[in-house]
Parts: structure tokens; C-alpha cells; sequence
């Protein structure tokens, strides 16, 4: 029976990729995390011995502390958190249990390096599917606090140099798209972030993206529901935190709800 403070990786992989996601911070030491330089998806790391530099930001959210094996780190950086009045708990077992539980990993060098405390990355601006479901994919997967620029199509590749952003999207780039695959499809291989869920979810958003509405009976509605944010909103920016919400109910459908028809019965939400 895991501790009053202690999360088991089931119950955490619960709420990733939801917008209920607690902040997660790594404090494994650099030796324990050079054996295996993966992080837990949204997960940043941070020296235990700091981890007091941290309560002004944590005031008032949830958070879960990880290190390698769950004990005396996770435990005491948790505990120090507490008695800043934070909600801290540590992830029963730590790494080596997300590890051995089949959790999804993201290997650190793939993730790019912060400006300002988060990742920056660019694309075309008047986003429909691929440019709200990608930052959507980032910002629950990756980087909670990612910032995105949209900019005019032939200025991505530049603003990207300039300005040291993460380009995707666009003609040429790593994460564009690729032979019969769109955008978010190369997100989830370049991440490692092949889950069932995600998996399907990809499915609609590239039939969705590309125009085949046959393929997939919920990309059709996918597509309605991404030009009209598309005309609801001039500002992209107000235009994604609008599609978080969109992508949000189909990722939990895709992972929970896919057997589940309607009716007039009434259904609880589940986490």
C-alpha cells in the first residue's frame, strides 16, 4: 500500500495529457539520470538540494516530485515542498516503476532548450488541425508552459533562426509532414510517444488534416469543429487556448471512452 503522499504511476498516468496534470519535477541525481536520460512526459528537472527555489512558483498547484526508486528524495523534496503549504506528493517507486509499468518516456535530448523558463517554437499563422492539435500534443505532453509564435508562411524558417524557436509544420521541417503522415504524426515518433490513445487520436487528426473524412468516421467532425474556431477567432493565440479545450475531449474519448455509445443515461466524468 503506497504512502498518504505517495502517487503510483497508474494514478499519474491518469492525468497526463489531461489540462489536471499536477507540475512534475525530477530531481533523480545527474548519475542516477545519466543511466537513463528519459523523462516522464511534462516532467522538468531540478536539483533536490533547490528545491526550496521553487516554492513561489508551485504556491497554490499540484505537485509530484520524482527521483529514481520513490525514497529518500522524492519523499524528503515532497515533504520540504509541504511545509512551504504546497500539495506535493513523489511517484511511489519513482523512474524505475514508470519504467517497469510500460509509462511513456521522452528522451531528454530531444526536447529543446527553454527560453524564459519554457520551449519556444514556431509555425504558420491561421491554424485549422495539425497547428492546434501539435501545440496541443506539446503543451500536455512535453512542455506545459511552451510558448508558440504563428507568423506568415514564408517567414517560419527565419523567425525560427532569429529567434532560436522549434519550427514545425512548414515545408522541409522534421516536424512537418512526411509522405502519406501530417505533422502530428512526426511528433509522436520523434518523442516516443506511441500510446494507444495518441495512436487513434492521430488517426482522426491526419484524415482530418489531409481531407480523408472516409477514413476515420470522427474526422469529419474534427474538421467542422476546426474551421469554425478558425473563423470564431482572429487571434491564433485565443484560437489554441479555445482548440486546447477540442483536443482535450477527443484524447480522453480516444483512451476511455471509444466502446461507449449515447443515450439517456447519465455518465459521470472520470478522470
Amino acid at each position: 500500500m503506497p504512502a498518504l503522499n505517495a502517487l503510483t504511476p497508474a494514478v499519474l498516468n491518469r492525468f497526463i495529457g489531461t489540462p489536471t496534470c499536477p507540475v512534475l519535477i525530477d530531481i533523480c541525481t545527474d548519475e542516477d539520470f545519466a543511466l537513463d536520460p528519459q523523462l516522464i512526459p511534462t516532467s522538468r528537472r531540478h536539483p533536490f538540494k533547490q528545491i526550496e527555489t521553487l516554492v513561489p512558483e508551485l504556491q497554490g498547484q499540484s505537485v509530484v516530485i520524482i527521483c529514481q526508486k520513490g525514497l529518500k528524495l522524492s519523499q524528503g523534496a515532497a515533504a520540504m515542498l509541504r511545509s512551504h503549504s504546497i500539495q506535493a506528493d513523489f511517484l511511489d517507486g519513482g523512474h524505475m516503476a514508470w519504467a517497469d509499468a510500460g509509462g511513456s518516456l521522452i528522451p531528454a535530448a530531444k526536447i529543446p532548450d527553454t527560453q524564459n523558463g519554457s520551449t519556444l517554437w514556431v509555425t504558420r499563422h491561421r491554424p485549422k488541425v495539425d497547428r492546434i492539435a501539435c501545440p496541443w500534443l506539446i503543451r500536455r505532453f512535453i512542455d506545459p508552459k511552451a510558448r508558440f509564435l504563428f507568423v506568415q508562411p514564408d517567414q517560419v524558417a527565419l523567425v525560427a533562426e532569429k529567434f532560436e524557436a522549434t519550427p514545425f509544420d512548414i515545408e522541409g521541417a522534421a516536424l512537418g509532414h512526411h509522405n502519406d503522415k501530417c505533422s502530428f504524426d512526426a511528433f509522436l515518433d520523434h518523442f516516443g510517444l506511441q500510446t494507444p490513445a495518441l495512436t487513434h487520436l492521430a488517426q482522426i487528426i491526419r484524415a482530418a488534416d489531409l481531407g480523408q473524412l472516409d477514413e476515420v468516421p470522427q474526422a469529419a467532425g474534427l474538421q467542422a469543429a476546426s474551421l469554425g474556431l478558425s473563423r470564431m477567432f482572429k487571434d491564433d493565440l485565443e484560437q489554441l487556448e479555445a482548440g486546447l479545450t477540442l483536443y482535450d475531449a477527443f484524447y480522453c474519448w480516444a483512451r476511455d471512452a471509444t466502446g461507449e455509445t449515447h443515450d439517456a443515461t447519465s455518465h459521470q466524468a472520470r478522470q
